[in-house]
This record gives C-alpha cells, structure tokens and sequence, in this order.
C-alpha cells in the first residue's frame, strides 16, 4: 500500500521556497509580515463575550470551530473537555476524552458532536452533556462534522467519508475519497447543499456530491488544477468549506484556483488562479478570497471579473474572511481583526483578538473567532 503524507502548510510553504532556489547554499529568509497600515478612518468592533480554553501547538494549529444551537454555544477544549455556554453561563462541562479533542464542534437534532485524533467520535446530549453515544473510526478527525437527515457525515484525514446514524452512532455508510501522496495536513468540514445532499472537498481538488442518507454518489467534479513540477509544488488541497450561493458552490484551493460551479449543470462557470486554504465568503454578488500571501481579493460571483484587491495585509497569515453588517472581517496571526469595505477594499478599522485568528464565523449578526492560544470571542459591531 502506498504512504500517504500530511504536511502543515507552513511546511510546505518553506518546502517551496526551497525548491525553487537552485544554489546549493540554500537561505531561506524569514518572510516578514506587513506592518498595520495607518488608517484614515479607524471603526471598531464591541466584544460581548470571551471564553478560554487551551491553546494548539503552533506546528499544528487546528481549526477548532464552535457551533450554536438555540442560543447555546458549544465549545472544545482540545484537551479533551466540551461545554455548553449561555451568554456567559456556563450550561454544562464534560470530560469526554483523555486522549484530547482534535475536531472543532458540530450540532444538530439534539446532540453535540466531536472527534479526535485517534479516531473517535462522541456524541452528547446537547441539554445536559451526556454520553450518548461513541465510535471509532479509520482516520484522526481535524475538521468538524455535520448533522442532518438524521446522519452525522464526518471525513476523517485518511479520506474516508462516514455516514453514522445520529442516534446510535451505528455506521450506515462510507465513501473512500481519492489520495494523493502528499497533501496538506487539513480537511474541509462537510457542508449541507440540501437536507439529503453534503458536499465534500477533496485534497486532490474534486469536490463531490453525495446523498447524505444511503451515501450514494450524487455528482463529482474537479475544481482546481496545478501544474507544479514536483510534489510540494502540485499539493493542491481544499481545505476551505466550499460555499454554497444559490446555484452556485464556491471553491478555493491551495496553489490552485478560486473556481465557482453550477450545480444544476454541473459545469464550471470560471476559474481564476488564487491559492487558499480558507472558506471563501460571498457577500452578494462578490465572491471574497483571503490569499495565502495575505492578499484579499474580491471577484464577480457571475463572471469572475476581478472587482478589488488589497494587498496591505501581506504575509499575515489571513483566517477566512466574513460578512458582518456592512463590512468583511478578516483575522490575522497577531489577532487583529480587520473590516473592510465591501464596496472598494479599503480597510476602514480594527480590532484586537489574542493570538493567531484561526476561524471567523458570524451567527445572528455577532462575530464569533477563535484564536490558536484558545481564546474565543464574540463580537458585534458598534
């Protein structure tokens, strides 16, 4: 059997400067991120709430999302505990795992979801944090799964796709997803296109259509391609969740494209050369990418004309970007949060998070971030 490879994305941004340089005195400079640009109007965010929980290793910063079901909002300690906050209030606290928590947070029909990297995944009664169920899978979980259709759909890092029946934790169905030799170490969490429909990414630029009750095979299609000569410079991942926008799913991809598809047809629409690791955002017609370089850039989601580009945030490990009211918020590894106009790009105020942002996500108009030193906030606008 061949052997697969997981590689963290600041190694194989390293591993591809190195490869491009043909001295054999290989110097490889530190890259240095842009200083905060002066801004000529300076807005802010008001934070409501802030939780703590234990910081990820800075080789291997996890994307540990939080959810929120009715007003409750469920966070992962990544050493193995799970709680249940109302506003400040702490609900519920459990000890779910000694072996650590890997996977972010998923919620749905009545239960709390996670995993780790040894495999296993947990489901708790979402009122009192109760075990309800646990199984154990093929593959280390380091992205959130999904709940619906009475389902839990989860991919584990080995590519394999479970469809696990959401209240016995009984396996109903799997979907083996093709490999590569090398990959980045990440997974896009799946994502709902209806309630019998999940979309899946893969880390060879496919993205797959699959029926979230018998597992069946719906529609798969490449999004992305590369034409690096060696294997760090082919990696090609998505590991940003696609975003669905009517009829449109949005892609992004590392040293790829940022690529919208018709689902109806099942044809690309257009594709433009961008590399990203982040869940791209769209904000009406405006298809908004956080670069890897740091650089935001904003297409027509119809024709992929590009609208704006700002390229004052450089080399500052950029989160996903998102809409909040009127602006789109982005984190960077100094736990900045920058707004932006949507309208010209310009970057029109700040605010300051602790540590490196790793996801942004907006619920009922308030910001919630997460940092890699495990700080947790929620924000909204003034």
């Amino acid at each position: 059997m061949q052997s697969k490879y997981k590689i963290p994305f600041t190694i194989a941004v390293l591993s591809f400067a190195i490869a491009g340089c043909s001295s054999n005195k290989i110097k490889v400079e530190q890259v240095k991120p842009n200083p905060l640009p002066k801004l000529s109007q300076s807005m802010s965010l008001v934070q409501v709430v802030s939780h703590n929980v234990s910081a990820t290793p800075a080789e291997d910063p996890l994307r540990l999302k939080i959810a929120s079901e009715q007003g409750v909002l469920f966070i992962l300690d990544p050493k193995g505990t799970v709680s249940a906050f109302q506003g400040k209030q702490r609900v519920w606290e459990k000890q779910v795992s000694k072996q650590g928590l890997s996977s972010g947070v998923a919620a749905g029909n009545g239960i709390v979801v996670v995993g780790n990297k040894k495999g296993q995944i947990f489901a708790l009664d979402q009122a009192t944090g109760a075990e309800k169920w646990t199984a154990q899978l093929s593959g280390s979980l380091i992205s959130s799964a999904l709940v619906q259709s009475n389902r839990v759909i989860v991919v584990a890092n080995n590519g394999t796709t479970y469809g696990l029946d959401d209240a016995t934790g009984q396996q109903v169905w799997t979907y083996k997803l093709p490999g590569e030799q090398f990959s980045l170490r990440g997974q896009a969490s799946p994502v709902s296109l209806d309630p019998r429909t999940v979309l899946i990414a893969s880390s060879n630029a496919y993205l797959y259509a699959i029926d979230s009750l018998s597992g069946t095979l719906r529609m798969q299609r490449r999004v992305a391609v590369s034409d690096g000569r060696s294997d760090i410079q082919r990696l090609i991942d998505i590991d940003g969740e696609p975003t669905v926008a009517g009829q449109f799913v949005v892609t992004t991809s590392y040293q790829g494209q940022v690529t919208v598809t018709d689902l109806a047809s099942q044809r690309v629409v257009w594709s433009e050369d961008s590399s990203s690791i982040q869940r791209p955002e769209v904000a009406g017609r405006q298809v908004i990418v956080s670069q890897s370089d740091g650089k935001v850039v904003s297409y027509d989601l119809v024709t992929g004309q590009v609208l704006w580009s700002n390229d004052q945030l450089l080399n500052r490990n950029l989160s996903n970007p998102v809409l909040l009211g009127q602006h789109i918020v982005v984190g960077d590894l100094d736990g900045v949060l920058h707004l932006l106009d949507p309208s010209t790009g310009n970057l029109v105020g700040r605010s300051k998070s602790r540590g490196e942002v790793r996801t942004l996500r907006v619920l009922d108009n308030q910001l919630y971030a997460v940092t890699r030193t495990g700080a947790l906030s929620i924000w909204q606008n003034r």
